[in-house]
């Protein structure tokens, strides 16, 4: 009974070793504000990316900047035959999450608090090739 399960599970698997990724789970900035610097750069090539992140002036840009570059490497290392040049990277996909939220009080005037929430995100990039 679990045969087919099994076998869903190693195609699966097989499916994911071919494909190059990376994610970061606890981005401490909002997803809101990183969704702004992912925009810029979802369906760019590799390179202009890079060279677009290098210079955007937002926290988020230089983690995911860092981000890509680890999916590079990560494509690089199962693709070890191939040459970047050749295979045409681009950001396939790229999103970002909300994670969890910390809570926290702020005392305030009479008596009173405030609630602030520290929000997280996760950023997943996927890269594809053009020439493939």
């Amino acid at each position: 009974m679990g045969r087919r399960k099994h076998l869903m599970a190693q195609a699966i698997k097989e499916n994911k070793k071919k494909v190059a990724f990376a994610s970061l789970s606890n981005h401490g900035v909002s997803a809101k504000k990183t969704k702004i610097v992912l925009d810029m750069v979802r369906g760019m090539d590799v390179a202009r990316a890079l060279g677009v992140l290098k210079f955007t002036p937002n926290k988020s840009a230089s983690v995911v900047e860092k981000l890509l570059l680890s999916a590079i490497a990560n494509w690089e290392a199962k693709n070890e035959d191939k040459n970047i040049e050749d295979a045409g990277l681009y950001i396939k996909t790229i999103t970002a999450e909300q994670k969890g939220m910390l809570k926290r009080i702020q005392p305030a005037p009479q008596g009173r608090a405030h609630r602030i929430r520290k929000r997280s995100s996760k950023i997943n990039i996927v890269l594809g090739e053009k020439n493939s």
